[in-house]
């Protein structure tokens, strides 16, 4: 596949361009379709962001082989630690580089360097809950729009350090 012919095929939306998959469990990607479709958008350039599913089949770990750089996002109770565990023993068998990101508040009193460090990850930050998400959604607006929100400020402080030990530019 063509990167150029890939970008102008994918909607877009504020300078993102987006490529989705059904969330329900019919829909099966062949692994080969994976890794044409993250080739072709890696040959563009750029940050390329992957929304993969928990369970682990051959076209999300086709997926997580092309990863450099993988966040699980685990809100902040023991139950959703216990689980993210076995999400993210699978993910490491592909992905070296894999961090927490915890995501509150924490009705346990857990702070996200003690999930992080639960989980054996190393905490790329805490994400405060977003006033305002649901309605947002609602009325078709991204997550993240407002740059002052707590999903704003984390996107935007994270995508600074990641480029920033890459070399490259966004």
């Amino acid at each position: 596949m063509n990167a150029v012919e890939l970008e102008r095929s994918l909607p877009r939306l504020h300078a993102l361009s987006a490529l989705s998959w059904d969330r329900g469990d019919a829909l099966t990607i062949p692994p080969e379709a994976m890794r044409t479709v993250l080739g072709a958008a890696r040959r563009r350039g750029g940050v390329v962001v992957l929304d993969l599913p928990r369970r682990i089949d051959d076209s999300a770990g086709e997926a997580l082989d092309q990863t450099d750089l993988g966040l699980l996002v685990i809100p902040a109770e023991m139950r959703a630690m216990a689980a993210s565990g076995r999400v993210a023993a699978a993910a490491r068998m592909r992905l070296t580089d894999l961090r927490a990101v915890v995501r509150g508040p924490a009705p346990s009193g857990m702070d996200g360097a003690e999930i992080a460090r639960g989980l054996r990850l190393p905490l790329a930050g805490e994400l405060a809950a977003e006033p305002g998400l649901a309605a947002d959604l609602e009325r078709g607006r991204p997550p993240g729009l407002r740059a002052r929100g707590p999903l704003g400020r984390f996107c935007s402080a994270f995508l600074t350090e990641a480029l920033a030990g890459s070399g490259s530019a966004a």
